[in-house]
């Protein structure tokens, strides 16, 4: 029997569906994702942490859940929202099926809504507030609460994701070569992914990965020969501790910076950050190099962006440019071996294309200064 389920956006848009996870009141930022596939790996990014996702693709849950696929311990998400949630998994590598997991960590989940219609209205009217509940069914009451949920504006969701004390991690990436471990990254972890740790691995570097918090003095102490900032949720805005101890490192490593990594950077340049109208989510972003004009499709994950023309004070050359929106994917410092790109080189799952940025980390590292331009 289907428990009924209701999803309401906070300027009163109100869809009925049915149940097939947690049950009760949930809120967060609605947001869509573009991904055909990769739901476990999407549910598991510390990325997603207040917000509930909507997949376009019409059908999710098709090949169950496997643990290999996490990206992270658990699910961060505060929603799942899906067109129609499939009660067969057609996979020898599952383990358990999509709504299971999902009431186990007391995620809610929707299905049976119109979500072309939902992805359409966050593409017009933005990324929004919601609620989704199988308690209070009323549309004006759900509303109400869906308003008055806070969003993700000035919030520090980084300290809710980022691990308690430093480790080790040794895993490289399945499908590629391991190369022999020649340097010490050190991974500040504002929501770190599994797949950017395997990478790291897989181009010769041991890496040890430390807290948000932990200050220049302890990262230095480790004496690494390279830092790398990593993604994470929340408004990069409101993470002004881990700028001002990523001052105090710009000219002492060298640093590579991925999403919410490469938004810190940004900050520390002296730029700006702004809110996207909807963000950027999915497998299939095309982004293209400055220097060689050639076109990468791409993983993202990220609401905010750095406005490039707030960056006055330091040589800093933008590198990486969204095809789609004509937003900033990069930043090179033209002087000190640091960098930066918006979107996700490790792509788990998804396209390879941006692979080479490991490598490039790698080569700047060897040659202690800035490598080419994009």
């Amino acid at each position: 029997m289907f428990k009924p389920a209701v999803l309401a956006l906070a300027d009163g848009t109100f869809f009925r569906g049915r149940s097939f996870g947690a049950e009760g009141e949930f809120d967060g930022e609605v947001v869509f994702n573009t991904s055909m596939m990769g739901y476990p790996e999407i549910l598991t990014d510390p990325s997603y942490r207040g917000q509930m996702v909507c997949m376009t693709y019409p059908l999710i849950g098709n090949y169950g859940i496997t643990a290999e696929d996490f990206e992270s311990e658990k699910i961060w998400l505060s929603g799942f929202i899906v067109k129609e949630n499939s009660r067969v998994a057609s996979n020898w590598r599952s383990q358990k099926m999509l709504g299971d997991w999902l009431k186990e960590a007391g995620v809610p989940g929707i299905e049976g809504i119109d979500t072309r219609r939902l992805v359409k209205h966050i593409r017009e009217a933005g990324a929004m507030n919601g609620v989704i509940s199988t308690t209070d069914l009323d549309e004006k009451s759900l509303a109400k609460k869906a308003k008055a949920s806070p969003g993700l504006l000035g919030r520090d969701l980084v300290k809710e994701v980022t691990c308690a004390k430093a480790y080790e991690w040794t895993e490289p990436l399945p499908d590629a070569p391991r190369l022999t471990e020649k340097y010490h990254i050190v991974a500040l972890d504002c929501g770190i992914k599994y797949n950017i740790l395997r990478g790291l691995v897989s181009y010769g570097c041991k890496v040890t990965v430390v807290p948000a918090f932990a200050k220049a003095e302890e990262i230095l102490a480790f004496n690494p020969d390279g830092i790398f900032l990593s993604n994470g949720p929340g408004d990069p805005a409101a993470l002004s501790y881990i700028v001002e101890e990523v001052k105090k490192l710009i000219d002492q490593k060298p640093i590579f910076g991925i999403c919410l990594g490469h938004q810190i950077l940004g900050q520390v340049f002296g730029g700006k950050t702004y809110k996207l109208k909807f963000g950027h989510h999915g497998g299939n972003q095309p982004v293209m190099r400055m220097d060689t004009r050639q076109v990468e499709i791409t993983s993202q994950n990220h609401g905010f962006a750095v406005d490039v023309d707030t960056i006055t004070d330091h040589p800093v050359e933008m590198t990486h440019l969204n095809l789609n929106d004509k937003t900033l994917e990069g930043l090179a410092h033209k002087e000190l071996p640091v960098f930066s790109v918006q979107y996700h080189p490790e792509a788990a799952p998804g396209p390879h294309d941006s692979r080479y940025l490991f490598e490039r980390f790698v080569k700047m590292i060897e040659a202690g200064k800035p490598v080419c331009c994009g």
